[in-house]
């Protein structure tokens, strides 16, 4: 199932990275935002199904639009070079893809996202 899916990242290099693996999934990529303000309107305004967020965006953390996310009821994945610990308490239960990470990785979190948005 192909899905609409919003990248947030700040390095160019990790987010075409991103972009192509996610293509090669056979995914569409509806934005790549950079930065914290661009985000947080994408993640407000745009159609997709899912995000994947880096979580710190030029020294600003992305939990503003995880919120917006969460309010929306549209699932998402931190991505993080710190792993979990990279996390703020409040997301502490947040799926998380350690950087680097392979496309196997991304696969296997996007699925998991599906599976527990179709078991909500």
């Amino acid at each position: 199932m192909a899905l609409r899916i919003l990248v947030v990242e700040d390095e160019m290099t990790i987010a075409l990275m991103i972009e192509d693996m996610l293509i090669e999934l056979g995914h569409e990529v509806i934005d790549l935002a950079m930065r914290l303000p661009q985000a947080e309107d994408a993640a407000s305004k745009a159609d997709f199904d899912l995000a994947v967020l880096d979580v710190n965006l030029d020294g600003r953390k992305s939990f503003p639009v995880a919120d917006i996310l969460s309010g929306r009821g549209i699932p998402y994945v931190f991505a993080t070079g710190y792993g979990g610990a990279g996390l703020d308490a409040a997301y502490s239960s947040r799926p998380v893809l350690t950087k680097p990470f392979m496309i196997d990785d991304l696969k296997a979190a996007i699925d998991a996202l599906v599976k527990g948005r179709l078991a909500n």
